[in-house]
């Protein structure tokens, strides 16, 4: 059975800093390109980043450019998310996702494997 599970959100100040990963499982995701999307209350679901099998090609969304870092581990299957000088409209449930198209990433459609989310509040 495949799984993403996520971890490390919380609440954190504004200009604080929250590093979230996601763990997957039930086979190897070191040739998929894996992303991070966020929905905040009322809104829909959005593209955040995504990172290529290689790791060589990391995209963003304009609004977390210069303040998110995706990273990956394919040894441990895992990917990470830096989340730097963090802003209050950051507040979101963060999903991790995993497909082996790069363009259903980006796009966020079709998409192979979500994670359950985690909480990201940053306060004012």
């Amino acid at each position: 059975q495949v799984q993403l599970v996520e971890s490390g959100g919380g609440l954190v100040q504004a200009g604080g800093s929250l590093r979230l990963s996601c763990a997957a499982s039930g086979r190897t995701f070191s040739s998929w390109t894996m992303g991070w999307f966020r929905q905040a209350p009322g809104k829909e679901r959005e593209f955040v980043a995504a990172i290529s099998w290689s790791g060589g090609r990391k995209d963003y969304v304009d609004s977390v450019k210069g303040r998110f870092t995706i990273s990956k581990d394919n040894a441990k299957n895992t990917v990470y998310l830096q989340m730097n000088s963090l802003k209050p409209e950051d507040t979101a449930v963060y999903y991790c996702a995993a497909d082996s198209r790069a363009s259903h990433i980006t796009r966020g459609t079709n998409i192979d494997y979500w994670g359950q989310g985690t909480q990201v509040t940053v306060s004012s």
